[in-house]
């Protein structure tokens, strides 16, 4: 049974019974929160969505945005973006940032009800005057209308920002409830390109709420648990595809 266990964790695939515990990301708990039976597929059969394609660009924003923020880090200093937008904070030292920031590392906590270390890969975090920690993830997009965090599927940014405040509460640290996202939002109104490529930013502020944290990692486990598969969800694009296949077919 040992070995049923150990090539079942190979592939990050739960085991039911297994006492080892078990890694889920802040993307796994956003998948179950959008579609449970995707998540079982994914989690406990091994059958993931189709991957999408990597967004080399947003990442180079990330990259560059990173290495700004460090720098003022390192001054111990305001970037002149949080001057701009009035946030009274410094970015924070700490010697894990860079493993805070790392995929598939990132923050991590163990769920002793559940026996789940979860994970969350951060952009950065800012500290207040009152010694209070700040989230902070960067955003980017191309887009004519106003940038906000208020259309309905930016859901998934909002608990992605409640995941990382739970976590830094969890590891002991004193976090604010408001994060910040710093929005890229690539110009295309110049007449010429001149192989360049700029950006409008700006930080906004959320006030974010953890609270349905925990409710959510047990649900998670009693899915994990079940032999039965989760039904069908009319609201998930990749079930109702396959249905109709099916249903084709």
């Amino acid at each position: 049974m040992s070995e049923y266990y150990h090539a079942l964790r190979s592939r990050n695939l739960y085991a039911p019974g297994s006492d080892k515990p078990y890694k889920i990301s802040r993307t796994k708990i956003d998948l179950f929160l959008n579609c449970p039976r995707c998540f079982y597929l994914d989690r406990r059969l091994g059958i993931a969505r189709p991957p999408s394609f990597p967004y080399s660009l947003n990442s180079a924003v990330d990259t560059l945005l990173k290495k700004e923020f460090d720098m003022a880090r390192k001054n111990q200093s305001r970037h002149p973006l949080m001057e701009k937008f009035g946030i009274e904070a410094i970015p924070f030292s700490h010697e894990n940032l860079n493993v805070w920031r790392e995929n598939f590392k990132g923050i991590q906590f163990h769920h002793e009800k559940t026996n789940f270390i979860i994970t969350g890969a951060i952009d950065d975090v800012w500290i207040s005057p009152s010694d209070q920690l700040h989230i902070v993830d960067y955003k980017s997009t191309s887009k004519t209308s106003e940038i906000t965090i208020d259309e309905p599927w930016q859901i998934a940014y909002k608990r992605q920002m409640e995941v990382y405040q739970w976590l830094f509460r969890k590891n002991g640290f004193q976090v604010s409830d408001t994060g910040y996202f710093v929005y890229c939002n690539g110009n295309t109104e110049n007449e010429v390109f001149d192989a360049k490529l700029e950006f409008d930013i700006k930080i906004l502020p959320y006030r974010g709420n953890d609270s349905w944290m925990n409710d959510t990692l047990l649900k998670i486990h009693s899915c994990l648990n079940d032999d039965d598969v989760p039904p069908v969800s009319d609201d998930c694009d990749y079930c109702s595809y396959i249905k109709a296949v099916n249903k084709v077919l």
